[in-house]
């Protein structure tokens, strides 16, 4: 039997890339997989039988390395979060939001900062070039890229080969523009801010895999939900990599860097190897994730 990855599905068909030649076939899926509770995902490898050239029937989902639920997509190896420097302002707590539910899925996340061209202060602009300097000491890869030029945007594409790409972050912060930037026959949609509600209208219904080169970027629907509902209290420290490094030298095993003595990440903190604003941030993520009401 064939074998592809679904690279889009919508209103109930799947389309599915085809592993040795290329080709595209729409594809439903069996009723085996409503029984099973099985929905097939974007990114999702599958064994397909074919009716003919362009249409046939989604027979396995192959097994995933990873899933998200909101945007649906499976088999995510990077996700690339947009914020902008200004028009939205630029974020850290927003982000550190993002990282810390792309680290727990364990996708491997890189920052970029658009729009740098509209910053018209210098004051801002060296708070913003500080903050990216701060998540690049933490072991983040952060690009900067403009509206003007694809200086920025070209050192992106060799990050996207041979992987399956996610672009999330900020609404109204350019995904769809960073996308047309890299393929500009792709004329996706973008919107600008909305003035009521100060943030961008979502412009992508649907997820889809576009290939770039030899890799995949997924134009999604963006993120519906930030809540930390299924990571633990002790699984923080792990999605945040400058603290996870440090954890070892805690005098404490499985220290939660709150209140124990000869603490690692605190001393960090301290010294300011960490910045101040992402352990703040550790703090408030983990007091929310205690606080929340428990699973039944």
């Amino acid at each position: 039997m064939p074998q592809g990855k679904i690279v889009k599905a919508l209103s109930g068909f799947y389309y599915v890339k085809e592993d040795e030649n290329g080709r595209f076939v729409q594809c439903r899926g069996r009723g085996v997989f409503r029984k099973n509770k099985i929905t097939p995902l974007v990114g999702d490898e599958v064994v397909f039988q074919a009716e003919n050239d362009t249409e046939g029937y989604i027979l396995e989902v192959l097994e995933r390395k990873n899933e998200l639920v909101r945007p649906p997509i499976s088999n995510v190896d990077q996700a690339i979060l947009v914020f902008s420097a200004v028009e939205p302002d630029f974020s850290t707590t927003l982000l550190d939001r993002f990282l810390v539910l792309i680290e727990a899925n364990d996708i491997e996340p890189m920052i970029v900062i658009s729009k740098i061209d509209l910053i018209s202060s210098e004051e801002v602009r060296q708070e913003v070039e500080s903050f990216a300097k701060d998540y690049e000491k933490a072991g983040y890869t952060v690009l900067l890229t403009s509206t003007l030029d694809t200086s920025g945007v070209d050192k992106l594409m060799p990050y996207l080969e041979e992987k399956i790409s996610v672009i999330a972050g900020q609404s109204g912060v350019g995904k769809s523009s960073l996308l047309n930037m890299l393929r500009p026959e792709l004329s996706l949609k973008t919107d600008d801010i909305s003035s009521h509600l100060g943030r961008g209208k979502h412009t992508t219904r649907h997820v889809e895999l576009i290939p770039f080169g030899s890799g995949f970027v997924a134009d999604t629907p963006g993120f519906s939900s930030l809540d930390f509902t299924d990571i633990e209290a002790e699984e923080l420290t792990y999605c945040f990599p400058e603290m996870r490094k440090l954890s070892a030298d805690c005098k404490f095993r499985g220290c939660t860097h709150v209140s124990e003595p000869k603490c690692a990440v605190k001393l960090a903190v301290e010294d300011e190897e960490i910045a101040q604003y992402r352990y703040d941030h550790y703090l408030s993520f983990l007091e929310e994730i205690k606080d929340r009401k428990p699973r039944y």
